[in-house]
């Protein structure tokens, strides 16, 4: 790409009209009054892979990912991180200058500065968490608490063949419980992570018992829309520190973005009011 050409980049989904992605990179290149456009294109799946190999010809350097596309775009690009690898999914994308897509996975370290921002006290050798669902959100989860060092993460999913299937994956640091005892098993955490949309609005409840939250447990839930869900009032009355989820999506757009506008972003309240409308 030649000097003079604007930086394009963007979220690609299907659909992809709910995110908050482009107001969140429209933020930042505003405050930081940098050239650029960041759009939301919404690509069917079949047209992934055409769409991928066109855009780096039409200046653009990046785009993250969303459902239900990020495993199928951490098999075409033609390098992947370690990270993403272990996650086995891509959420950002770099278009180098010879057209070459290099896949990332920002999931987990957004999900681990978002933590370490809303709960400084917390120790991740301090004893168990508890991972709420098995999904692609609770894979990047996991794979961000066992670098951090936490000892023994207890992983409860309402189909249990895929909390084992990610126990196979992740090693003898998970402990899989039934989704029947997600309630007792929570009465051992130190941490507590929702990583299902159980709780967002227009899905069910999370119909988990939080009667046995410890008062030094932190709880965050990856869901953000409502902002504070019935897990974090709950914890919140119960004495935990809560972290919501918006922070997550913040903090995982912080690499792509200084990596596609040259400017490494500050998440702040400015940002959060930014996303938040």
């Amino acid at each position: 790409m030649t000097d003079n050409r604007i930086p394009l980049a963007g979220v690609i989904g299907h659909p992809v009209a709910h995110s908050k992605s482009p107001r969140l990179h429209g933020h930042w290149l505003t405050t930081y009054a940098l050239q650029g456009h960041y759009i939301p294109m919404d690509v069917a799946p079949a047209d992934l892979e055409q769409v991928l190999r066109i855009l780096p010809k039409a200046g653009f350097v990046g785009a993250n990912i969303t459902v239900p596309h990020k495993e199928a775009a951490l098999t075409l690009a033609d390098h992947v991180t370690d990270r993403a690898t272990v996650i086995g999914a891509a959420n950002t994308l770099i278009f180098r200058p010879d057209g070459s897509i290099h896949a990332d996975n920002t999931d987990g370290y957004g999900f681990m500065e978002n933590l370490r921002s809303g709960a400084s006290d917390w120790n991740p050798q301090a004893g168990p968490a508890v991972v709420l669902g098995a999904g692609g959100a609770a894979r990047a989860v996991i794979s961000a608490l066992s670098e951090a060092g936490v000892p023994e993460i207890i992983l409860t999913n309402r189909t249990r063949a895929r909390a084992e299937h990610l126990q196979d994956e992740f090693g003898q640091r998970i402990r899989v419980a039934d989704w029947v005892q997600a309630g007792n098993v929570i009465e051992e955490a130190r941490l507590v992570v929702n990583t299902t949309t159980l709780g967002m609005i227009g899905k069910p409840k999370l119909r988990v018992p939080l009667d046995g939250l410890r008062p030094d447990a932190v709880v965050t839930d990856l869901v953000y829309a409502p902002l504070k869900t019935r897990l974090l009032a709950e914890a919140e009355a119960a004495g935990c520190t809560t972290v919501d989820g918006l922070g997550m999506l913040l903090h995982q757009a912080v690499p792509g973005f200084e990596r596609w506008f040259g400017q490494r972003p500050e998440v702040d309240d400015a940002t959060r009011a930014a996303v938040l409308g």
